[in-house]
């Protein structure tokens, strides 16, 4: 029988004077006061609607061969710059920004953009994929926790991180935006990609935070759909979070996501809960839902508190959280139900805003952490290091070809071809200035590690397949070995259903009892849209003048 969660937070909190629970592997890579940016000469720094440092929030991140990527968006006025670089060998603390990839990129920092410009507005998150190509996911609205103006339709661009010229634009089709739809993350799935298509045929998935939903860009056909489901959606008892003794009150839908590539499965979490949830690719592939049916959503587990960060690591099924009130990082792994505090301080891990286990760093789980609670209260201290990036070492299972259960012949990650991927950095070479030929393929001839644990990966997915025929299941996760350990900040679902099934009667009770009536048919699912075609020339690659 497990435990309640809050028991289990206690039997694991931090004694008094004990301020951090580290590692071995953590160590923080970089650390910031207040973000600032290579200006131009003739940059207006004076003027707060352009520069405000203390609004100036650090989202994303990701970590190519030789740069760190950093994103931020535009929550508030005077953000010059929404995303940003600095070299992977550079030495001591508060580097300043490089604007990704130049400042006639970041216009709208000074309110001078065209929507029709090859241009960024606000970017939350960030992703690099095999062919060394960075996509950046522009919302468009700018001042998103101020007065929310919709700049531009939101977009995504994507950079050849060889040139640093974008390669490919890709704007969404109306049908899949909504009035106050903020895009915040995003998935690049090239499970099924073929090595000859150059990353061109992969399938991106997309949170939509204020309009709850997920948003499936199928690259190689060029089309888009939306889908969305209960689970995406805040529950207001989990609406105010806190932090040591800050407490601040946040309504955000589904913005965590992270991918399992060997069990084909896609996390999603929103800020505004205690829960985890999980829905496999097939069923996000398949297009956009008939009318009636539901989206077969699992719940996987409940989290001792809200959170944002997530990530999963490529080979291993394992998970990795970052429950906000415990300010640690945390690891579960679904397939071995084992756990594991990886970090836990006061100081260093406050708010957790991206998680990344980047393919360029080995067995390495990367940290961003900002003080957003403090930027969002207005109560920020300038003389602390309000944002970081953390790096957890041997944490995350070697590169290798993951064990698929029917792995097509011209996977992207198995070996033998003509593409093998590429070779990651050595941990131990993090703080030595990369040279020229620190990205590079690997030789065709050289061979790939093999994957620990494969034999058993198969057997579990067989099993899970065979046992498990229905679309939709409100059970917990199968192959779950109760007599492990239970991780203090996870607890795994004991029989709790995600929601009650469809053809239960769920009233709905006014102030004096009365019940109300349903006007709108049951069966109607209008939470999903349709799949439309697109027709802007531009979604072709080619470099964008």
């Amino acid at each position: 029988m497990l435990l309640p969660i809050w028991c289990l937070v206690a039997l694991v909190s931090v004694a008094p004077g004990d301020a951090a629970l580290h590692g071995p592997g953590f160590e923080t890579v970089k650390q910031w006061n207040l973000l600032s940016y290579n200006f131009p000469w003739d940059y207006p720094t004076s003027n707060k609607d352009f520069y405000n440092p203390e609004n100036v929030v650090a989202t994303g991140l990701e970590v190519g061969y030789d740069r760190i990527f950093i994103a931020t968006p535009r929550l508030f006025s005077g953000v010059p710059s929404t995303l940003s670089s600095i070299p992977r060998g550079s030495i001591g603390d508060s580097p300043t920004l490089q604007a990704y990839p130049s400042w006639s990129h970041h216009r709208a920092g000074t309110r001078e953009y065209n929507c029709s410009d090859i241009g960024l507005v606000s970017v939350y998150r960030i992703r690099i994929d095999s062919c060394n190509r960075l996509w950046a996911l522009d919302a468009g609205v700018s001042r998103s926790l101020e007065d929310f103006e919709v700049t531009c339709p939101p977009k995504i661009l994507v950079y050849d991180l060889h040139t640093d010229q974008v390669v490919r634009r890709i704007d969404f089709p109306p049908e899949v935006i909504r009035g106050e739809s903020l895009y915040t993350n995003l998935i690049v799935d090239e499970t099924t990609s073929r090595p000859e298509n150059h990353c061109d045929d992969v399938f991106v998935y997309i949170t939509d935070t204020v309009a709850p939903g997920i948003i499936v860009y199928d690259s190689g056909k060029d089309l888009t759909w939306r889908l969305s489901h209960p689970a995406m959606y805040p529950d207001p008892d989990f609406a105010e979070s806190s932090i040591l003794e800050h407490r601040f009150t946040l309504m955000d839908g589904v913005v965590g996501l992270a991918f399992d590539p060997e069990a084909a499965i896609l996390y999603f979490q929103p800020l505004a809960t205690d829960r985890l949830f999980s829905v496999s690719t097939s069923a996000l592939r398949g297009g956009p839902l008939p009318f009636g049916k539901d989206l077969p959503v699992k719940l996987v587990g409940r989290k001792s508190s809200q959170g944002i960060g997530l990530a999963a690591a490529p080979r291993g099924g394992t998970i990795f959280y970052s429950p906000l009130s415990e300010t640690a990082v945390a690891s579960w792994n679904p397939r071995t139900n084992e756990h594991s505090i990886l970090a836990q301080d006061q100081e260093k891990i406050q708010f957790a805003a991206d998680l990344r286990t980047p393919d360029r760093d080995g067995t390495a789980l990367y940290v961003l952490t900002s003080k957003f609670h403090r930027f969002f209260l207005k109560n920020l201290d300038a003389s602390e290091f309000n944002t970081r990036i953390l790096r957890i070492d041997g944490v995350v299972q070697p590169a290798g070809p993951p064990a698929r259960l029917q792995a097509p012949s011209h996977h992207r990650f198995t070996s033998g071809g003509a593409y093998s991927g590429y070779q990651p950095l050595a941990s131990t070479s993090f703080y030595e200035s990369p040279s020229s030929s620190v990205y590079k393929p690997l030789s065709p001839s050289r061979p790939v590690p093999s994957s620990h644990g494969a034999k058993t990966y198969a057997s579990f997915v067989q099993n899970f397949y065979t046992k498990q025929p229905q679309p939709y299941s409100f059970e917990p996760v199968p192959v779950i070995d109760k007599s492990k350990p239970v991780n203090p900040f996870f607890m795994l679902n004991s029989g709790e259903k995600t929601f009650p099934p469809p053809h239960v009667p769920r009233p709905q009770f006014g102030l004096n009892g009365e019940i109300f009536i349903p006007k709108i048919n049951q069966h109607f699912n209008d939470f999903n849209g349709l799949r439309y075609a697109k027709s802007v020339r531009t979604n072709h690659t080619a470099t964008l003048k």
